[in-house]
């Protein structure tokens, strides 16, 4: 049953987790729209939502001239737009075949960047030096099982005075029935350690199928992740909650600027996505 809790070890899950992102990188280099990086001011919608709020709390409001390193990267298309945006940058993903795909774009792009082949769990003794700016987003943290592990990785590649970003989906949104006719909560807000299983050949974007379909998540309620982040040592300077998404999370959706909001009458009743700005002091 998909979203069933299961009883399975880290390294266990990672694997099917690295099988199953592994076959996406072809399906995704397809349905990513990678010739519009061809345009050296092309930036990538996720970047270009995210740029004007972490932007404040950045000095000078600007990218330009700071370290950032991009954790769970995959092919690269936000990495690239950081870069665009002034960043020298640093991408870190688990599957070398996302970030040969990831190498490959940088350099059509003509954009320099680094890459590091490494879990976003063991991200700092992987990562050469630190950074002013660690960013990721979106569709992230429900595939990692310790999140005080992902928290420190994060406070221990800042910089004092260096910026965190995060924006990822709401596990509100997660714990919705996708496939119901209404609102309807089906899966667990709150985890209890297990992990979610599912079973699913398609990927957020594309019509190929993968063939490794068995996957593992876990649900973070928004208290563990503030509190994994705080209990790092970060100091949360900005926390909002966002009613559209970049993937369409239930086929109910309807398609608003590019991105994907339940209908009308039910926008207001449930958040899509939060996005945390935090600092290392």
């Amino acid at each position: 049953m998909n979203g069933s809790n299961v009883e399975i070890d880290w390294e266990a899950a990672r694997h099917a987790n690295l099988q199953n992102w592994d076959d996406r990188v072809p399906l995704h280099e397809t349905a990513y729209g990678l010739d519009a990086y061809d345009d050296p001011k092309y930036l990538s919608d996720v970047v270009r939502h995210d740029l004007p709020v972490l932007a404040p709390f950045l000095p000078g409001r600007t990218l330009a001239g700071l370290d950032l390193c991009h954790l769970q990267c995959h092919i690269g298309t936000d990495t690239v737009s950081l870069a665009r945006a002034g960043a020298t940058v640093t991408g870190v993903d688990f599957s070398h075949p996302a970030l040969a795909a990831a190498a490959q774009l940088a350099q059509r792009a003509g954009v320099a960047a680094t890459w590091v082949e490494a879990d976003v769990l063991d991200a700092r003794s992987a990562v050469i030096g630190d950074f002013d700016v660690v960013y990721t987003s979106i569709g992230t943290i429900t595939w990692l099982a310790d999140l005080d592990r992902w928290a420190a990785q994060i406070a221990a590649l800042l910089r004092p005075g260096g910026t965190f970003f995060i924006r990822d989906g709401h596990p509100a949104l997660y714990a919705l029935d996708e496939e119901a006719p209404t609102l309807t909560t089906r899966y667990p807000y709150f985890g209890d350690g297990r992990a979610q299983q599912w079973d699913d050949e398609s990927t957020y974007v594309g019509d190929g199928k993968v063939a490794h379909p068995r996957t593992f998540e876990w649900p973070h309620p928004l208290s563990e992740i503030l509190g994994a982040l705080l209990g790092a040592g970060l100091r949360l300077l900005h926390f909002d909650e966002g009613r559209t998404l970049p993937w369409r999370f239930s086929p109910r959706m309807v398609e608003v600027d590019g991105d994907f909001a339940w209908p009308e009458p039910e926008r207001n009743l449930v958040p899509c996505t939060y996005t945390i700005v935090a600092r290392r002091e």
